[in-house]
Formats: structure tokens, sequence, C-alpha cells
């Protein structure tokens, strides 16, 4: 399932990688946010975004690399 994963994330462009870290930062921060309040309804989405951001970092750094 994995690579299916990171199959579907190299076919997206630069900008559209650097996008999605971007907005996954953001959710990470709300989540941190709704966790400490106490309103956080699914737990399990923190370590899935954490997941997908490694990921597109991984992707951004290789892409990086290569040029």
């Amino acid at each position: 399932m994995a690579n299916s994963k990171a199959t579907a994330l190299r076919q997206l462009s630069d900008a559209d990688v650097t996008r999605r870290i971007r907005e996954n930062k953001l959710e990470a921060i709300n989540l941190k946010v709704q966790k400490a309040s106490g309103a956080l309804e699914n737990s399990a989405r923190v370590r899935t975004l954490r997941r997908e951001n490694a990921r597109l970092l991984t992707l951004h750094n290789e892409r990086k690399n290569q040029a």
C-alpha cells in the first residue's frame, strides 16, 4: 500500500508537493491545538498526516538533490 501512495505522490508537480507540505504543516498545527483542548476526534489523523508529510518531504529532497 505504501508503494501506491508514494507512486501517486511522485506524479505531483514540484509546486503541488510544496503546496501540500505547507497545507500539512498547517493541519498539523490545528490538530495539536485540538488535541490540547480535548476536541480532537480522530487521533489517527495525526499519525497519517505525519507519515504523508514525511513522504512528501522525502520526495521534495530527492528532486532537489537531483537538480
